[in-house]
């Protein structure tokens, strides 16, 4: 039986219906921040709304060097040691998709729209491509990149992009947050690296890291059967 763990929540809400600003970034930024200082079993929350009007061309009028920023802002969520959810509602573009890629697990709320084909030359040829590969395969990948009027919430439902897509999302979050208080897990990042990494290196280069991973598992089982 798995124990119940402590769970520290924390949330952020994050409004991405505006183009891309250090603003932005710093509050991305800002909930990791907050997340890393919380105890216990720590979930990451990002509420991400769109607009009402159709949403703008990502990422708008950004010079490069903020592209970078936001890119590495993202590349830290990806990375936290928590569990982190990514909740969408509005009428949303690529910023969404990006970070949505980042987090663990996803859902959209009712009347949630995206669309990542808002630019005139194509889908933003940030890192979402990468991770979009990385998660649904190249030719899932490929269609919806290159034909980015497919990025809606269906396509991306069916894709395994969004988890749920449901008419009430504050339930659906509940439920994950039960998830994760009842299992018995802990250091997500670890976890999620050695997922991440199986789709670049090989079985044996890997299976260093999945001994070390299981040593220190064996480790900490020990430490707590003797603290017992």
């Amino acid at each position: 039986m798995h124990a119940t763990i402590s769970q520290t929540v924390v949330e952020a809400d994050i409004d991405v219906a505006r183009p891309l600003t250090p603003g932005l970034v710093a509050e991305l930024a800002d909930a990791c921040d907050r997340v890393e200082d919380a105890g216990g079993g720590r979930v990451l929350v990002v509420r991400l709304t769109g607009s009402k009007d159709a949403p703008a061309a990502w990422p708008g009028p950004a010079q490069v060097h903020l592209v970078g920023k936001w890119e590495n802002a993202l590349r830290r969520l990806e990375r936290l040691d928590a569990l982190t959810v990514g909740i969408v509602a509005g009428r949303c573009n690529q910023a969404c998709l990006e970070v949505l890629l980042a987090t663990d697990h996803r859902v959209a709320g009712p009347g949630t729209t995206l669309d990542a084909g808002t630019r005139t030359d194509g889908m933003w040829p940030g890192t979402a491509l990468y991770r979009l590969v990385q998660q649904v395969g190249l030719a899932t990948a490929r269609r919806l990149v290159l034909f980015p009027g497919e990025t809606g919430v269906p396509a991306l439902h069916a894709a395994g992009v969004l988890d749920e897509v449901t008419q009430d999302a504050g339930a659906a979050l509940a439920a994950v947050l039960k998830r994760a208080a009842d299992s018995a897990g802990t250091e997500p990042a670890l976890r999620r690296r050695l997922l991440l990494d199986a789709g670049t290196v090989s079985f044996e280069e890997a299976l260093g890291s999945h001994l070390a991973a299981c040593d220190r598992a064996l480790r900490r089982t020990d430490l707590t059967e003797d603290g017992k």
